[in-house]
């Protein structure tokens, strides 16, 4: 097949929203939503704010299999609310990764897939949100005795504050180039630090430090995928197939901090060159 054959027969992932992603990567037929729109789970808070909230609080979750594995879906819908998670929305992945742990029990293997797509807590719930995320991650940590949890970022909101921190707690980490990882947002950074140290507006500065390509190369993802329904698929595949890592990165602390270390108490702000060297080990 010809580069452009190829381009053209590509369907893009990051267009889809977290319905169609979640379906897309499931098994044909195999799709089954669990509290679903019509359930009507949504945010008791919003309201009070004037903020029109949504049906199924901007988190689908699904249930089937992929390449006839079992398999747990959640995905963040970045559209509403950038993406926010409060307190159902975050229920329902901890519920999801926590009805996978007991199929596991039971002797079913179901592995799981987060699907990123996330500004972190939502601040119209700070406390509950927050909660609920601790709560996603012990139950990642849970699956993860069982059968591997994978996180996949591939859209333009990226992966930011507590979820980051569950995206680092994964098995494995997939990226885009489109995508994005970092613990504060570039609006955070920037108000807090001041326009001369962050502009938020740089686009090619953003994502040259917290782009998926970077985070790749810095060895914070454990695959660096292109904008295509089939190609994702394939790598979620395999990882799943793969199961655990002998050594993850949530297991050794000491070596990142020990790179981060080589800094110093006053540095300069790095370039995404020297960010990449750093991680990889080299000094320089």
């Amino acid at each position: 097949m010809t580069d452009t054959a190829r381009l053209l027969a590509a369907r893009s992932f990051v267009e889809l929203g977290a319905r169609q992603r979640a379906r897309a990567l499931l098994d044909a037929g195999s799709f089954r939503e669990l509290l679903g729109p019509f359930d009507r789970v949504m945010s008791p808070w919003l309201v009070q704010q004037g903020i029109v909230p949504q049906a199924d609080d901007g988190v689908v979750v699904a249930k089937g299999s992929l390449d006839g594995r079992p398999l747990v879906v959640a995905a963040i819908e970045g559209a509403f609310q950038g993406g926010s998670l409060g307190e159902v929305g975050g229920a329902k992945i901890a519920g999801a990764l926590e009805l996978a742990v007991e199929d596991n029990r039971q002797g079913i293997p179901t592995a799981a897939v987060l699907l990123l797509e996330t500004g972190g807590v939502r601040l119209q719930e700070a406390n509950l949100g927050l909660a609920a995320i601790a709560e996603i991650q012990a139950a990642i940590v849970a699956l993860r005795q069982h059968q591997p949890v994978v996180g996949l970022i591939a859209g333009a909101v990226g992966c930011f504050g507590g979820m980051s921190i569950a995206a680092g707690l994964c098995s494995h980490l997939l990226v885009t180039r489109e995508a994005r990882l970092g613990l504060n947002g570039p609006q955070v950074i920037e108000q807090e630090a001041g326009l001369d140290e962050y502009d938020s507006r740089d686009r090619p500065f953003i994502w040259s430090l917290t782009g998926g390509e970077q985070r790749h190369a810095s060895g914070l993802a454990d695959a660096y995928l292109a904008d295509d329904v089939a190609a994702i698929r394939e790598a979620l595949a395999g990882l799943l197939a793969a199961g655990e890592p002998a050594a993850p990165r949530c297991r050794r602390p000491d070596e990142f901090l020990a790179r981060l270390a080589r800094l110093g108490d006053d540095c300069e702000q790095l370039d995404a060159a020297r960010v990449r060297a750093l991680y990889q080990g080299d000094p320089q």
